[in-house]
């Protein structure tokens, strides 16, 4: 049945031959001339008569036994009867089967008197939703009584109650407040009319802006009653006491993909379905957004790839992508930009006040699949929030507030974006614990003035920073942080080269490459320098250092020769620009002795660590931390350059300064503990006093470092090879093969070091098995290595020499 029906139905009253004419029942009792023929009724008169009986919102409304509407006059009622107007079904209208089943236990016998509050986002659907429901429950004959009601103020909620109660009741609408009374003592429950009936009704409450808005007006629990309600809050009040609220969520990809092909379809447009998914993608599932980009590619002629560019160019504002107000589908009010605004300005009127709208402005530049929860509390954080709570201050906006902020009300600013579902938080996943809808974050940016999108980035920039550990032991944290640092880049770029690049930019590379994604950090710190050399020039300090880092970790990667190249390329640039004793020109001339070793020049290496020694000493003093990381460097370039007792002898005589200067779980400390027991077993041929040695530092290895750290990696897989060598051969295959399965967990099957690790493993594990499936296993490996490195990758070669040295021992 169409609305248009169900509209006639409700207005015919007594008109047609199918009216079935009742006397208006409150309580059981007949109305005669408009009073209630009971007992006594003076206690309700006196309530009913009190100016604060509804609209003060301070007493609970519907609990009188009986009600007196004076004046009223007797009405025949059509049953069923629907008062307001149910929204009509959008076009391809899609219901969602993850909803299905609460919707349903609504209107079955087990939701009987209870209440079920669909809470979401503005423009997820909630609306077209209920909508649905009532339009099903009242077509099937479910109920008797529909009443439908736009419930965006008090004063509209008492108004559709008394409305209802003059079509039902007879009650006058000149005293709203007392028919509203008289409408919600009606729906109580009560015995049997005389005619043997009791009437079944729905209540739909759509669009709860304020909980408080229904105090003292909720419909009351009855058996044969049920309420709806629909709003963006997620309010503890909206729960319990036999509500039940349930998050509606955003279209799934293929439910968006649907719901767009059908809609184009209607107007005889046909797009490629990637192209379309694509374009749920980047509006991010919102079914509103959906309904009104379609509408827009309609009307401007446009196809989805064009419309996808325009979305993505970031001087394009959202509202300029979507129809005008009179273009907009399916009877809709607003365009997707403006179905938060009133939110947002709500939040902002709620203590604490004036906080809400800057955290959400901050939000908006971080990443809208998580911000760790102490980023937003963090003192750069809170210095904006002061900061742009002055500025409201200043302008007039609720004078004498403070202009400052503390973290609790940051974190309740965030609570209170929740509650309006502007933000999602949880405290279940502290490092993803604030999401925010992708165009909500655009809105919120394309509402700010200029200049106030870099200031938001800057803080945001600052923001994270300030959390970021120098030593990341805590892999999930580090994601989270390089994901909202991506995304800041990606959305406000600009505020991160404003006044000056910002220690962000590379922070994100250089974690890339410390978790083991050496490709990626390259790619990341590639794209910095050339960025940087645009904006600033080739010779700026900051593009040579961003120079420097991108050819430390080419040399992880794998190409030691091109970083030794470059580097040295590279210190000639800087001794001419900078001067030799820079501090940039000593950190160049370190990298390049770092990279030298490991390209086979170990004897070049010795000769630049022992130059850049006498430059430190003369420069910073004998005792100062990068002098003494120089001396330890140099040892270790001496003993991989064969003189392994040299090498260990300056190890041993550092590792004392090292712990003196930087502390015994510094990284170097710890490093310099693991290069020690090495070379000591080199040079002694002691590899139990390795293996004891390394025992005792893999657990503050880990717990410093954490054990996903690649120098915990790499102390396990040299006491593994350690634990082969002194004989534990069975012990060496357990350790390898635990650090096979992390490498491949954290870094990836493919990576260098896990396929190292697989040739250390399988190296061990032929002493002991068939020679003929140990020969297998090293063969398939190489195959893997020639593919994915190439042959003359250090690891390759190594793993070449592991198959070689297993084949002599075999006599071939």
């Amino acid at each position: 049945m169409s609305d248009q029906s169900d509209a006639a139905r409700a207005g015919a009253a007594g008109s047609s031959s199918g009216t079935e004419p009742v006397r208006n029942e409150v309580s059981g009792s007949a109305v005669s001339g408009g009073v209630v023929q009971a007992g006594s009724i003076e206690s309700f008169q006196q309530h009913a008569a009190s100016p604060t009986a509804v609209g003060q919102g301070s007493a609970a409304i519907g609990f009188a036994a009986q009600v007196v509407l004076t004046g009223a006059q007797p009405v025949l009622v059509a049953w069923p009867h629907q008062t307001g107007v149910v929204p009509r079904q959008a076009d391809c209208f899609r219901p969602r089967a993850e909803l299905a089943e609460a919707l349903r236990a609504a209107s079955g016998d087990e939701g009987a008197g209870e209440c079920l509050v669909l809470s979401g986002v503005g423009g997820v659907g909630k609306t077209q939703l209920a909508a649905h429901h009532a339009r099903r429950v009242w077509q099937a004959g479910e109920v008797d009584l529909l009443v439908w009601i736009t419930a965006s103020s008090r004063e509209a909620v008492i108004a559709a109650y008394a409305q209802a109660a003059s079509e039902t009741l007879g009650g006058p609408l000149s005293e709203p407040d007392r028919a509203a009374s008289a409408f919600l003592a009606w729906l109580h429950p009560r015995p049997r009319s005389a005619d043997g009936d009791a009437r079944r009704w729905l209540v739909v409450l759509d669009d709860v802006v304020d909980p408080a808005h229904l105090r003292g007006l909720w419909p009351p629990r009855n058996p044969g009653g049920r309420t709806l309600v629909t709003t963006r809050r997620r309010d503890a009040a909206l729960a319990g006491h036999h509500r039940s609220l349930v998050e509606v969520g955003l279209f799934t990809p293929a439910q968006a993909l649907a719901y767009l092909s059908d809609t184009l379809a209607v107007h005889g447009r046909q797009e490629a379905p990637d192209e379309l998914a694509a374009l749920a993608e980047d509006l991010g599932h919102l079914p509103l957004a959906l309904s009104q980009a379609a509408a827009y590619l309609v009307d401007a002629d446009l196809d989805c790839a064009s419309y996808r560019a325009r979305l993505a160019d970031r001087n394009t504002t959202l509202h300029t992508l979507l129809p005008e107000p009179s273009g907009l589908p399916d009877d809709q009010a607003v365009a997707v930009t403006a179905a938060w605004s009133l939110s947002v300005e709500l939040a902002d009127r709620t203590r604490p006040r004036n906080l809400a709208g800057p955290m959400l402005q901050l939000a908006s530049v971080l990443d809208p699949n998580g911000i760790p929860a102490h980023v937003l509390t963090s003192p750069p954080a809170l210095a904006h929030l002061a900061d742009r709570r002055a500025a409201a201050t200043s302008s007039g906006a609720h004078p004498g507030e403070t202009a400052t902020a503390t973290a609790e009300e940051a974190a309740e600013a965030v609570r209170t974006l929740h509650r309006l579902s502007l933000v999602h938080h949880t405290s279940k996943n502290p490092y993803r614990a604030v999401r925010v809808h992708q165009l909500i974050q655009r809105a919120v940016r394309d509402s700010l003035p200029p200049g106030q999108v870099e200031s938001c980035g800057r803080a945001a920039a600052d923001a994270l920073m300030s959390v970021w550990p120098e030593v990341e032991r805590d892999t999930t944290l580090a994601q989270a942080l390089r994901a909202n640092g991506e995304a800041l880049r990606e959305l406000a770029e600009e505020a991160l080269w404003q006044p000056t690049p910002h220690p962000l930019l590379l922070r994100i590379g250089q974690s890339l490459g410390g978790t083991g994604q050496v490709t990626a950090a390259c790619h990341h710190i590639g794209r910095l320098v050339e960025t940087s050399r645009a904006r600033l020039g080739p010779d700026d300090p900051y593009t040579l250092d961003a120079r420097r880092v991108l050819a430390l970790w080419r040399g992880e990667s794998g190409e030691a020769q091109n970083a030794v190249a470059e580097l040295a390329d590279l210190l000639a640039h800087q001794r001419q620009l900078l001067g030799p004793d820079h501090p940039d020109t000593l950190r160049t001339r370190s990298s390049l002795g770092h990279w030298q070793r490991y390209a086979g020049d170990t004897a070049g290496g010795v000769t630049t660590f022992a130059d850049l020694l006498a430059d430190q000493r003369r420069l910073l003093g004998a005792d100062h931390p990068d002098t003494l990381v120089t001396r330890r460097d140099l040892a270790h370039c001496e003993a991989r350059n064969g003189d392994f007792a040299t090498g260990a002898n300056a190890l041993a005589e550092v590792l004392p300064r090292l712990t003196e200067k930087l502390g015994a779980e510094h990284p170097t400390t710890l490093l310099t503990r693991h290069d020690l027991a090495f070379w000591q077993s080199r040079a002694s041929g002691d590899t139990c006093r390795a293996v004891e040695e390394l025992t005792r530092l893999l657990p503050d290895m880990e717990r410093v470092l954490g054990p996903e750290h690649h120098h915990a990696h790499i102390t396990r897989s040299n006491l593994g090879n350690f634990q082969g060598e002194a004989g534990d051969v069975a012990g060496a295959v357990a350790t390898l093969t635990a650090l096979l399965t992390d490498r491949k967990r954290v870094l990836g099957a493919d990576h260098p070091k896990t396929l190292l690790t697989c040739g250390d493993l399988i190296r061990w594990q032929a002493r002991t098995a068939d020679p003929a499936l140990a020969a297998a296993a090293f063969t398939d490996l190489l195959e893997r290595l020639h593919h994915v490195l190439g042959p003359d990758h250090p690891t390759t070669l190594k793993i070449r020499s592991y198959f070689a040295l297993f084949r002599d021992a075999a006599g071939r």
